[in-house]
């Protein structure tokens, strides 16, 4: 699937949370406990902290990642939080994949992702596959707004 989306310039995302197939691994072991799946993927996907790479356009942009050889096959959020703002957990996230097509990244759809849930930014995505996470901010004054949040891939 994703290599036609690159094709077509679209990507499929979901915009729910994350499903009983998405759960994953180890700083959420007793959720995994609750929703492990049949084929065994509950256990494939990886978290990580990606340090913030750029920002434009009221957009944060992360180092670019790739994904793991694994049987994860999407890229979720989780954890999400403003530092500065704690009750603060929600934001709006999209990605941007390699290669670039006619001379710019190719974006999922924005998908809004809140607090210690996983929500799916994209699925069907394949081992090695480049990439950044985006996240639109909510303020600039007094400094740029810095959200922490996993990505699970």
């Amino acid at each position: 699937m994703l290599a036609s989306a690159l094709a077509t310039g679209a990507l499929a995302a979901s915009t729910g949370p994350a499903t009983a197939s998405d759960v994953a691994t180890t700083a959420d072991a007793t959720a995994v406990t609750a929703h492990r799946t049949v084929g065994g993927n509950a256990d494939r996907c990886v978290p990580i902290r990606p340090e913030s790479g750029f920002y434009e356009a009221g957009r944060v942009g992360s180092e670019e990642l790739t994904t793991p050889n694994s049987r994860c096959s999407t890229i979720s959020v989780s954890h999400i939080q403003d530092p500065a703002n704690p009750t603060d957990r929600c934001q709006t996230f999209l990605l941007g994949f390699w290669p670039l097509v006619d001379g710019s990244l190719t974006y999922t759809d924005p998908v809004t992702a809140c607090g210690r849930h996983r929500t799916v930014l994209a699925r069907d995505v394949p081992n090695n596959a480049r990439y950044i996470v985006i996240y639109a901010i909510d303020y600039i004054d007094p400094v740029i707004q810095t959200v922490k949040f996993r990505v699970w891939h």
